[in-house]
């Protein structure tokens, strides 16, 4: 084999040493010149644009795990938001409900305190507990017994008007008949002219009514009924109920008179019980002067 001779010619130019101190030097030059002058700002701008779409397929999976993440972390966050919004606006319209319920009797207590205040004092309140076992009998059990001296026959009103009457006491509750009960009679009478009658319980349809009123009895629609005080178990002068039909027949003897009890019977939680009828004054004996006693003798 022959070896090839390498010709003289490409043997000559600088050392690979010297190669580099040069290339060095030109590149620290390069450098001092573009932060001086910013030679290479085109140069650098034409290759980030020709680079960008390298690098965002780079930065793709990486943007795209972070934006999943973010995403799932903010529904998350935003779920336990909404669910702390609505237990809170649960408890505020509750709290809301209670104060409204408050108010009410507070309002409704104020009232009886006012209503106790006009019948001299005589009066003890009460607390409805729960409505009578049967639900076809208007009766309502308070919690106010023999303890607090309440007793059969008492009077039980609210603010409006009379409620009912006392008819069963136990040593803590007693229990009251309302005026809507059937057949539960209240004696009345007319505040427009001041006539007589009586108004019986009927029941939840038709709660009250007037019974055994002639026909040519003078009694209208809207006439306020109040208690006559002649049966000595309810105060006189107490409301009990408006009329709010009157049918005559001409082929019956009395008339058909329905009323709306004056009290809110089945709404009130609170309620007053008299503590004793008001005693009609006594008439005054005449005073007997000596002259008449003279002639009399």
């Amino acid at each position: 084999m022959q070896s090839t001779i390498q010709p003289a010619f490409f043997k000559q130019g600088p050392k690979p040493f010297s190669r580099l101190l040069i290339y060095a030097s030109l590149s620290l030059a390069l450098l001092l010149v573009d932060v001086r002058w910013q030679i290479l700002q085109p140069a650098r701008e034409v290759v980030s644009v020709a680079l960008y779409p390298l690098q965002w397929l780079a930065t793709a999976p990486v943007s795209v795990a972070h934006q999943v993440s973010n995403y799932f972390v903010t529904q998350t966050a935003l779920q336990q938001e909404n669910r702390r919004l609505q237990d809170e606006r649960l408890l505020a319209n509750a709290q809301l409900l209670r104060m409204q319920a408050l108010q009410q009797e507070n309002i409704q207590l104020r009232q009886l305190l006012i209503t106790r205040d006009m019948q001299g004092g005589r009066g003890v309140l009460a607390e409805v507990l729960y409505n009578d076992r049967d639900p076809y009998t208007a009766k309502l059990v308070v919690d106010r017994g023999e303890q607090d001296q309440v007793k059969a026959g008492q009077v039980v009103i609210d603010p409006l008007g009379v409620v009912g009457q006392i008819t069963r006491v136990q040593p803590l509750t007693a229990e009251i008949t309302l005026i809507t009960h059937k057949n539960q009679p209240v004696p009345v009478q007319v505040v427009r002219n001041g006539l007589r009658a009586v108004v019986y319980g009927s029941g939840p349809e038709n709660p009250l009514e007037v019974r055994f009123m002639p026909v040519n009895g003078d009694i209208r629609n809207d006439d306020l009924l109040v208690t006559s005080g002649i049966d000595g178990t309810y105060p006189a002068g107490l409301p009990v109920a408006k009329v709010t039909r009157v049918d005559r027949n001409a082929g019956s003897a009395f008339a058909r008179i329905s009323c709306e009890p004056a009290a809110d019977v089945d709404k009130h939680r609170f309620m007053l019980i008299l503590n004793e009828t008001r005693s009609r004054p006594a008439r005054p004996e005449p005073v007997t002067t000596p002259a008449k006693k003279r002639k009399a003798d």
